[in-house]
């Protein structure tokens, strides 16, 4: 497979993340998120993959937009990064937020899960 066919897989994979967050789609977000996963947020905290299933799970974090404006995708074998950048709106504990967010994530692939993101970044532009 060349990187080409699997940079068109991960695009795939970065919005059915962009979905499953909107939806709340654990079971998807699971399948979507390496169990090592590292995600830093916008306050600089550091979150692991159950964090981030909990607050889905939960119904503490509720969104209701996540619009992309600009995908940027690198493969490079079996390692990806995209680079989203929209708005997302929503709430999380009841206290909503609408910002314009840029999401870094490196994925990885493999023949049994497909494409997993393992570390994550996040900020408000």
């Amino acid at each position: 497979m060349t990187d080409r066919v699997r940079a068109e897989e991960l695009r795939r994979a970065e919005r059915r993340l962009q979905a499953a967050q909107l939806a709340s789609d654990v079971a998807c977000l699971d399948a979507l998120l390496d169990d090592r996963l590292v995600f830093t947020g916008p306050d600089g905290g550091r979150h692991s993959k159950e964090d981030d299933l909990r607050v889905h799970r939960s119904g503490r974090q509720v969104l209701t937009t996540v619009a992309e404006e600009e995908l940027t995708v690198l493969v490079t074998g079996p390692t990806g990064v995209t680079w989203f950048l929209g708005r997302v709106v929503g709430s999380v504990d009841g206290s909503p937020f609408d910002v314009r967010m840029r999401y870094t994530r490196t994925w990885v692939r493999d023949d049994r899960h497909g494409w997993r993101v393992i570390a994550a970044h996040a900020s408000v532009v």
